[in-house]
């Protein structure tokens, strides 16, 4: 793979040209096809074929409630009146023509409507429904607000509005994600010591991640894509882009500091680094398109799309990179750098090192005490993770029209109304059922309004709104999910149901955790046999492994401890505790697995090379150590900005999401990858590099690149 790869970087140095324009049309292709040919996403989770799914789409089929989206307009009059009087119907009966009469708006139900009042028993709350023609997701900026602007213009009463048409598609490009890029851009500027070469790492991940994304939004015209597939995808070929370019550009400098020539520097830092990308690259896609195999299909459609804009951003570094780097040449390095003398490998490898020489010293020297730290302190941190809960219904941002909205419903109507349950009848004489059936719903705990069975038209089914107690995210609105059910299941005469979203979410959770092990298995398996044959040795990849595990504990652990029980809420602005999304855990999983391995790769193939040239294991370590820890460090510090920027003023969902990435990045990068590894390394000495000799056929992939430094001058003369 060197080899090759040697040849496609000096050929894109020597074709520089053709390969810039060749990137820069398909970035252009694909700019014209996400402009032309994108859909709409969705913002709902489901998974086909679950109890709570299937009984939505047949509620769908038997009532006719399927339809556009709907958002609730919610009025409360001011203390010590009600909306019933007069003067408040008058101003409601105003505000209900209004809403009808907005863009895209089908219906506005009245709520003194005296055939199906939504007024609260004190009479001084009530909500209307406001129907649109389009689906959730594709209700435009201008109708939201449109909605908006009505609900502000009633006088003296409280007026707020939620539900699904009042939900923006999340998007990219705000304050934080440019707070993280430039970010970003300073470490790189500080690692390079060039402002402009940071520029260069930057606009070659744009053209990648671009094009990843770009691709992304073409096939939301063709496929139904969840909301957050976009978004993850770019937001992980960003990082991933810069960190490969990175690593790249790093090698091209050190091998023009050791005399070679552009073209071969760059073929070289493409066939070792490059080489070393390609792999991290393929453990990241391995992880990614893992989550296919869980059989969850918003989580394959995340997962594939990210995998697939990792491939991008992995053909931009071993090529577009490479072309720019021959337009720079030796304007890489410093002034004072481009003519120096030639330094030898030994003052190469340790130029300007010696913070990092000192501390992997320092590591290797007290390996035992190091390693036993770095598990005592991440097994600590992990230890929250005990009690983690989890739950799809995700509450709106504090101080929202939607969270002040549903704070005035759960106030008026109780905590269980913002998220109803339906219990589904089927059969013959469906609604007899229903009704008999209702004692057994009202005897489940947590019940505290079960409302007359809703017939169908032919009575072949009936429809029973269970209000439950307690709030859509909490443990015991789940709990009753799961009470219901069991009561159901034996009931004569009719096929039962249980949906609403409080049920999908806890469907959605039960398959999460049922696949998680399975995608454990898969991904942590497959990773296994590809570092095998990149490290050439059982233990390094095993060591590797654990080590992820303990970041996995660690990060899911601090992310349970701020965001569940609240500890230091104020330092990441969190106005209020809770359950975890759902989706947290596999996918960090899958993220942080990816990335780690990177960081595992990065690492210690530098050892492995030092190694295989003939240094003895404590001196290839920190040789290693030396030449990759200053560039894994910068790569750490870009990755973690990027996710640290959404953890301040981010959503509830994407805060706890982006602080368990950051703070993952940080445990796996500086405490596994910087302490752990090298301590265990250290204390396994030549062992480390063992290998079964049933296991020495395998093929070497020579990620080091420990073969161009035998055959050289053929493969110059060759590329040229």
């Amino acid at each position: 793979m060197a080899r090759l790869l040697y040849r496609l970087g000096f050929g894109a140095h020597r074709r520089r040209l053709v390969v810039v324009l060749l990137w820069l049309l398909v970035l252009g292709g694909t700019a014209f096809g996400a402009a032309t040919l994108a859909g709409t996403t969705s913002g709902s989770f489901s998974i086909p074929g679950q109890e709570s799914t299937t009984a939505l789409d047949k509620i769908g089929e038997e009532f006719g409630t399927g339809g556009g989206a709907t958002a609730r307009v919610v009025v409360q009059a001011p203390a010590g009146q009600q909306v019933t009087s007069p003067e408040n119907a008058q101003k409601l009966a105003g505000l209900v023509r209004e809403l009808s009469e907005l863009p895209g708006v089908t219906s506005a139900s009245n709520p003194l409507d005296p055939r199906a009042p939504t007024v609260n028993a004190d009479q001084d709350v009530a909500y209307s429904t406001v129907t649109y023609e389009a689906e959730a997701g594709d209700v435009t900026e201008a109708q939201r607000t449109a909605l908006f602007d009505a609900a502000r213009d009633v006088n003296g009463l409280t007026v707020e509005v939620t539900g699904e048409a009042t939900q923006a598609p999340p998007h990219v490009g705000g304050p934080a994600e440019v707070i993280g890029v430039v970010i970003a851009l300073l470490v790189l500027a500080v690692t390079y010591g060039s402002l402009v070469l940071a520029g260069m790492n930057l606009l070659t991940a744009a053209v990648g991640v671009g094009i990843g994304a770009l691709g992304v939004t073409i096939a939301t015209g063709f496929m139904d894509l969840q909301s957050t597939t976009p978004i993850l995808a770019a937001m992980l070929g960003l990082a991933v882009g810069i960190d490969y370019a990175l690593f790249i550009i790093n090698r091209y400098r050190q091998e023009l500091r050791r005399g070679r020539d552009v073209g071969d520097a760059i073929g070289t830092a493409v066939g070792t680094a490059g080489s070393a990308v390609v792999t991290a690259g393929l453990t990241v896609v391995i992880a990614l398109a893992g989550l296919a195999v869980v059989g969850i299909p918003f989580l394959t459609q995340m997962g594939v799309a990210a995998a697939l804009t990792i491939v991008v951003a992995v053909l931009v570094a071993v090529t577009l990179v490479p072309a720019v780097l021959g337009y720079l040449g030796r304007r890489v390095l410093p002034r004072k750098q481009r003519n120096a003398p030639v330094e030898n490998a030994e003052d190469a490898e340790s130029h300007d090192r010696g913070f990092f020489r000192g501390w992997i010293g320092g590591i290797t020297r007290n390996r035992v005490v190091a390693l036993l730290l770095a598990i005592a302190g991440l097994g600590a941190v992990s230890v929250p993770v005990l009690s983690m809960e989890t739950t799809l219904v995700a509450a709106p941002a504090a101080d929202s029209t939607q969270a002040r909205a549903e704070k005035v419903l759960a106030d008026g109507f109780g905590e269980g109304f913002n998220g109803p349950l339906i219990v589904l009848f089927e059969g013959d004489g469906a609604a007899a059922t229903a009704a008999a059936t209702v004692p057994t719903i009202q005897g489940a705990g947590d019940v505290a309004l079960v409302t007359p069975p809703v017939p169908n038209a032919d009575g072949t089914a009936a429809m029973v709104t269970v209000i439950p107690k307690s709030g859509p995210a909490t443990q015991a609105t789940e709990q009753l999910v799961t009470d219901l059910r069991e009561r159901l299941a034996d009931v004569d005469g009719a096929t039962t149901y249980v949906t609403g979203a409080t049920a999908v979410s806890v469907d959605v959770a039960v398959a999460l955790d049922e696949a998680m092990p399975v995608y454990l298995a898969l991904v942590v398996g497959l990773a296994l046999v590809l570092l095998v044959l990149v490290f050439r040795s059982l233990l390094v990849p095993l060591v590797g492994v654990l080590g992820f595990l303990l970041t996995i504990g660690a990060s899911l652990g601090a992310t349970v401890a701020v965001f569940q029980w609240g500890w230091l809420a104020d330092a990441v602005n969190l106005d209020g505790t809770g359950p975890l999304l759902s989706l947290t855990p596999i996918l960090m999983v899958g993220i942080l697995f990816g990335l780690a391995m990177d960081y595992q790769i990065f690492l210690v193939s530098r050892m492995h090379e030092a190694h295989h040239h003939g240094k003895a294991p404590l001196d290839a370590i920190g040789t290693g150590f030396r030449q990759a820890a200053p560039v894994v460090v910068a790569a750490a510090l870009i990755m973690f900005s990027v996710f640290a920027g959404f953890v301040p003023a981010g959503e509830g969902p994407m805060k706890s999401i982006a602080f368990a990435l950051a703070i993952g990045i940080l445990f796996d990068a500086f405490v596994v990858r910087m302490v752990l590894v090298p301590a265990a390394l250290a204390l396994l000495g030549e062992k480390a590099w063992w290998l079964p000799k049933w296991l020495r056929r395998l093929p070497a992939l020579d990620v080091e690149g420990a073969g161009l430094e035998d055959d050289r001058k053929v493969l110059v003369d060759a590329a040229r």
